[in-house]
């Protein structure tokens, strides 16, 4: 008997016919444990325990990939500084691009509501040197460039989503000041750390969840302690990418609780691989771009053996979502690839000679709105919607699993320290 399943893909849903025997990866659904009063009680009592200095309000908050439901939460916060004492005219909303490029004003309005008419928000460019104060140099080598208006902020708060990222071991958090808010050349020597130049291969501790032994994960850890937030509020999401709790603290124990509290939904716990995984990247935002999409398709990877097939439901409608990135795949392989990388890393690539191994090691079958021809470049094989049905006709004997949202899905084991 044939199971039936629906995948996200962009703003619609695809249905699929399962064989009996396929297994179907869920992550949990906890239910909402956020509202909005109990956001605003959390935000009193942590503001309370802080005697924080609204003089300089900054606030950190993500882009247009990785939202927090921040149409909801953000009057909430702004409201609750201003009854505390802090004045309108001295907070500040960064969005922290990293190197991503800004979305337009209408996308802004849409994500973060009417509060970004009536608030002063800066869209951070990583490319303006006049923007930062260079603090020093981690043990790693990275130049630690905050932007000075970060630095000299009298009450520091980071706002977003707690998420896994494929070799930075966690997103949200501290990445919202570094890299979200640092400087080109300095995010790019971070990335960099992907790289392990004396086994020259791409290191095995820069894993999604993983932070312990990760070096770009302890290269971030190091940067945090020149400016650490003053005040953290950590999203968890749900399979839906919507908000079902919201963690206000501060410091390093906060984070590593929020992360541990992500992880209990969003790890799959297997002992098999299989031959054929069938993933969708969670439908729009998570695969409004190739970039986006990646990680997802990173994740899933770990659930397909060597030489199975994924096949990935991921539309970008934005394309590849970097100019940095297809130029990589002009090289002569992937030891070219990461030799020129290691002498300077830019752009997307890690990202990728990520994409190359795993194509490398196993057959990726996408459906998405990316060109023919970028498709080819890349090295996946470009498929119709059709044509992912007629693949999963053909699985019989073989060991197969679809994974609902693989932006959030992480296989165990691989335990947080």
């Amino acid at each position: 008997m044939l199971q039936k399943i629906s995948l996200k893909y962009g703003h619609q849903t695809i249905q699929y016919k399962l064989p009996e025997h396929a297994d179907i990866l869920r992550v949990q659904d906890p239910e909402k444990v956020i509202t909005e009063t109990l956001f605003h009680d959390r935000l009193i009592q942590e503001f309370e325990q802080l005697h924080a200095d609204y003089a300089r309000v900054a606030i950190s908050i993500a882009d247009k990939t990785r939202v927090c439901d921040y149409h909801v939460y953000l009057p909430i916060l702004l409201q609750t500084l201003e009854e505390c004492g802090a004045k309108k005219e001295n907070i500040t909303l960064y969005v922290a691009y990293g190197t991503h490029a800004p979305q337009s004003d209408s996308t802004s309005l849409k994500i973060y509501g009417e509060v970004y008419n009536h608030y002063r928000f800066v869209a951070h460019a990583c490319h303006d040197k006049n923007n930062f104060v260079e603090l020093g140099q981690t043990k790693r080598g990275t130049p630690v460039r905050i932007r000075h208006d970060i630095y000299e902020a009298s009450f520091l708060i980071t706002f977003g989503a707690i998420s896994h990222h494929y070799f930075a071991g966690y997103g949200g958090g501290r990445k919202l000041i570094f890299p979200g808010l640092g400087e080109k050349e300095a995010i790019y020597h971070n990335h960099g750390l992907f790289l392990d130049r004396e086994a020259n291969t791409l290191s095995v501790s820069c894993q999604p969840g993983l932070l312990t032994g990760n070096p770009l994960a302890e290269d971030l850890a190091e940067i945090e302690t020149y400016r650490p937030a003053d005040m953290a509020i950590h999203g968890i999401l749900n399979s839906k990418g919507q908000v079902y709790d919201l963690l206000v603290g501060h410091g390093h124990s906060h984070f590593l609780k929020a992360c541990a509290k992500h992880d209990d939904s969003c790890r799959i716990d297997t002992a098999q691989g299989y031959d054929v995984v069938l993933i969708s990247c969670g439908g729009n935002p998570k695969d409004i771009n190739f970039i986006q999409s990646h990680k997802a398709i990173h994740h899933a990877s770990f659930f397909v053996d060597d030489g199975g097939d994924l096949i990935v439901l991921t539309e970008c409608p934005d394309g590849i979502g970097s100019t940095t990135f297809l130029p990589w795949f002009e090289l002569d392989g992937w030891q070219q690839m990461f030799d020129k990388l290691a002498k300077h890393y830019v752009g997307n690539g890690g990202t990728a000679l990520a994409m190359m191994e795993k194509l490398g090691r196993i057959n990726i079958h996408i459906v998405t709105e990316i060109g023919d021809a970028t498709s080819r470049k890349i090295g996946f094989n470009k498929i119709s919607i059709s044509e992912s049905k007629a693949m999963l006709k053909k699985v019989s004997s073989s060991s197969m699993a679809v994974i609902e949202n693989a932006s959030l899905s992480v296989r165990s084991p691989m335990s947080i320290k």
